[in-house]
């Protein structure tokens, strides 16, 4: 077992791609894997690395390729469909589990893995990438600056960029199932985009509507804020179109349009460019009020969420196989505080 080595599952992947490309800038190898041997074999080869053809549902495949290494990053998506089978397997070998999904069901569900991912000495990360380091970060940070705070509300945008096939998968997944907020300890669901402003994110002022982003479950976690709001920037256009999205959810729920859009998906480039994503900023704004109606503020920059992803998901892989992390279930910032996000390349944060 070498000390830098760690399975990538999910390598052919667009996110897993990049991470696989960019692994040696942290004097990382990744050992790459995934079900389709003809992606991992041109990977491979052009990367100089090492590659295991696994399927999920192939147990004692997975048992093997995860007993050679200390920690996996999951890669492959959509989540819902993918985690569960790779965090049991965990489980039995001893390793260390990352991924970088943002589904709040996924989040849910692996908490409920805490006490037996302690007996068997490991910890469980999901949301090593832009979800939902950089907003979970956000939220630690609001709760050590109030720690009486009551209501927490983040929200984000990117200028520039992209979707990838993965990421736009799995809303697609998603479509006509509504929205999501915390509210007394509690996930309530509601309409997509029930509550919209407008946020000063410092570089641009811009409209932002609520979304069930994934820190309604980290946060909740890392913080124990009872009252938690997630939004996600869009066009005010955008946003008067979605309002009568619910008379329609109904038809978004068929199998027939999804394998439509998922078509159309499919058709289009992977994901943003190296040019693209080079040219775009990812943006965070975080605020927090406590019973007397106070709040505080704060504001963050950094690289496009692809590439944050990149950064965050090595980082984190590095510190876990330097034997830096914390047993369990966790969330980036409980495991590493709220300046972990610091650590990624071109990422400021100021208090406003």
């Amino acid at each position: 077992m070498r000390q830098n080595s760690f399975l990538l599952y999910g390598a052919y992947g667009y996110t897993g791609e990049l991470i696989a490309r960019y692994a040696r800038l942290y004097n990382l190898l990744p050992i790459l894997a995934g079900r389709r041997e003809a992606a991992l074999a041109t990977l491979a080869k052009k990367l100089n690395l090492s590659y295991k053809v696994i399927d999920l549902d192939n147990t004692p495949a997975l048992l093997a390729a995860l007993k050679e290494v200390k920690v996996v990053v999951h890669a492959a998506g959509p989540f819902q469909f993918t985690a569960k089978q790779m965090v049991e397997a965990c489980l039995q070998t001893g390793t260390h589990y990352l991924d970088i999904n943002g589904d709040i069901a996924v989040f849910e569900m692996l908490k409920k893995y805490d006490a037996v991912a302690s007996r068997s000495g490991i910890m469980l990360m999901p949301g090593a990438g832009f979800d939902v380091v950089p907003t979970d970060c956000t939220a630690m940070w609001l709760k050590k600056l109030m720690p009486d705070a009551v209501a927490l509300q983040l929200a984000f945008a990117t200028l520039g960029g992209g979707l990838s096939h993965g990421t736009a998968t799995t809303i697609v997944n998603k479509l006509g199932e509504g929205g999501a907020v915390r509210k007394n300890g509690k996930i309530i669901r509601q309409s997509l985009g029930k509550n919209g402003m407008w946020v000063d994110f410092g570089k641009k002022k811009l409209f932002v509507m609520t979304i069930p982003w994934g820190d309604l479950s980290t946060a909740y976690f890392s913080t124990g804020i009872p009252n938690i709001e997630t939004y996600m920037a869009i066009s005010i256009n955008s946003y008067r179109m979605l309002k009568i999205q619910p008379l329609f959810n109904w038809l978004l729920r068929t199998n027939f349009i999804r394998r439509y859009i998922k078509k159309k998906i499919n058709s289009q480039p992977a994901g943003p460019s190296d040019e693209q994503r080079q040219k775009s900023i990812s943006l965070v704004w975080g605020q927090v009020t406590n019973a007397e109606g106070k709040t505080a503020s704060v504001r963050m920059s950094g690289p496009e969420g692809y590439t944050l992803t990149m950064h965050s998901a090595l980082l984190i892989t590095k510190k876990v196989l330097e034997g830096n992390l914390r047993i369990g279930y966790q969330t980036p910032a409980t495991a590493y505080g709220e300046d972990l996000v610091l650590e990624i390349p071109d990422v400021n944060r100021e208090t406003i």
